[in-house]
């Protein structure tokens, strides 16, 4: 899936940037407190992603 579908989906959710690294952007959810790393790559794997969004409390992506 590409990066910023999945970006996309995470801010829908309610999920904000917390800060950028060199390899990977952390991602938090304010209403838990959750933090994710996400990579920044242009294609993020399929299982990653619902893992992160699992991680998040977001709804998996497509489900």
């Amino acid at each position: 899936m590409k990066r910023g579908a999945l970006l996309r989906h995470l801010r829908r959710h309610g999920c904000c940037l917390k800060r950028e690294g060199r390899s990977h952007s952390l991602w938090t959810n304010p209403s838990t407190g959750a933090v994710e790393s996400v990579p920044r790559h242009a294609e993020v794997a399929n299982l990653l992603a619902k893992k992160i969004c699992r991680n998040l409390s977001v709804p998996a992506i497509g489900g």
